[in-house]
């Protein structure tokens, strides 16, 4: 018996290595490597530099969180040049923030949990949103990779397809980021998380406003 929990809990071990893995990876990167965009290298790892760990309305221009709106402010103000929000978009598609399915945020170990819980358990999540008037995102982070220190973006993306961000060198889930989610009008925000982090990188508290979900993961079955 002791020797079957013991390989069990290898299992388990070795599955959230691997989960880790896959999320520690990332698939964001300095667009400039890529070579598009209208910034040079340096222009975008100085929008980076400005941008980590300082807010929009830190900053003097507009929104709690960034976007490509302000995103394409902050270019123009720092290096006058004239940025589309359409152009903005295609940076933080380089940095990874893209809309993608629920299985495409599971590592692979973890995607037939993931569809399970998609059929089992978010329809629930989604008609609560609806009654209560409230917006539902989907929360993850990558790393940048090219720039120095380490750094992650992490993002929300709702289900109205609006995308939300911090460049942090912090590897918990933050805090502010959920609190500048909320809207002004006091409404709920639903937000589903999902295996970036692993429950010890949670908020000890959430705050009041914010439903918390979690995807399931290798990282939480622990």
């Amino acid at each position: 018996m002791d020797g079957r929990r013991g390989s069990l809990s290898d299992a388990r071990r070795q599955a959230a290595h691997w989960c880790r893995r896959y999320r520690a990876g990332g698939d964001g990167a300095v667009a400039a490597r890529r070579r598009h965009g209208v910034l040079t290298r340096d222009q975008e790892i100085a929008l980076i530099e400005t941008m980590r760990d300082r807010f929009p309305d830190q900053l003097n221009l507009t929104g709690p969180l960034w976007s490509r709106q302000s995103v394409a402010a902050l270019v123009e103000r720092l290096h006058n040049i004239p940025l589309s929000p359409a152009a903005a978009a295609r940076y933080l598609r380089a940095w990874g923030l893209t809309t993608r399915e629920p299985v495409d945020r599971a590592c692979p170990l973890c995607a037939e949990s993931v569809v399970r819980w998609q059929a089992e358990v978010y329809p629930a999540i989604s008609r609560a949103a609806q009654q209560q008037r409230a917006e539902v995102y989907w929360a993850g982070k990558t790393r940048l990779h090219g720039v120095t220190p380490a750094t992650e973006v992490v993002a929300a993306i709702s289900t109205r397809g609006w995308v939300r961000f911090m460049v942090t060198t912090e590897p918990e889930l933050p805090r502010d980021f959920l609190t500048r989610l909320l809207p002004t009008s006091g409404r709920l925000t639903h937000v589903v998380a999902d295996g970036s982090w692993s429950c010890a990188e949670w908020p000890r508290r959430v705050p009041d406003g914010v439903v918390l979900h979690a995807l399931p993961s290798c990282e939480r079955a622990r």
